[in-house]
């Protein structure tokens, strides 16, 4: 038996847009049920994102540290950011974000996974990429503002990662879908078996 999602959309009979913000909005769908009844479901839109696990030659995963307001949290995160544009190639946007966070660029580019962050109240996409040959980026670095400009950066082993998750102590989303990836794939078929760095994203389709 092979376990996979697939797409599917129920019947919408009226749909809003009761906030919009400047990068997400709030819709409210009133959809049909299985049983022909109508209730609204509210949710959030989102442009999608990309996140970088940045992995050195010495094994070590590049993160940041930086403050959530909605959870008061100061998080080790790895780089991650929005896609900009509609149909934006979600490999550019991960290689500008690495650049803007970190200062750095890769040589060797690989989807990690592709995950929905809260299929429930949002509609985000995200693809997590894993990046190898790391150098530090020429000319001069992105002028960071707001909470960026309070970020930290560290290169921290994967073990100590994985240990941080599974402990509680590490909660971002991404950092933590993305170095069980990056242990799983290591532990099966590794590196070579993941999938190319221009591979279909049927969540966010783009153009190469």
């Amino acid at each position: 038996m092979t376990i996979k999602d697939a797409p599917e959309e129920w019947r919408v009979t009226a749909t809003s847009t009761p906030f919009r913000g400047n990068k997400t909005s709030v819709r409210t769908d009133e959809v049909v049920m299985p049983d022909g009844s109508v209730v609204s479901r509210d949710y959030q839109v989102h442009p999608g994102s990309v996140a970088i696990l940045a992995l050195d030659d010495a094994g070590r995963v590049l993160v940041l540290r930086q403050y959530r307001h909605p959870v008061r949290q100061k998080l080790w995160e790895i780089p991650a950011g929005l896609l900009d544009v509609p149909g934006e190639n979600p490999l550019h946007a991960a290689q500008r974000e690495l650049y803007e966070e970190a200062h750095v660029k890769a040589e060797d580019w690989r989807v990690l996974t592709d995950v929905y962050t809260t299929p429930g109240g949002c509609d985000e996409a995200v693809r997590i990429f894993l990046a190898r040959g790391l150098s530090e980026a020429e000319g001069e670095r992105f002028e960071v503002s707001e909470e960026e400009a309070d970020m930290e950066l560290a290169r921290v082993g994967t073990a100590e990662l994985v240990r941080g998750v599974l402990a509680g102590e590490l909660h971002n989303n991404c950092l933590a879908v993305g170095v069980l990836a990056l242990t799983a794939a290591l532990a099966g078929d590794g590196i070579e078996s993941l999938r190319p760095a221009e591979a279909p994203w049927p969540a966010r389709p783009f153009e190469s």
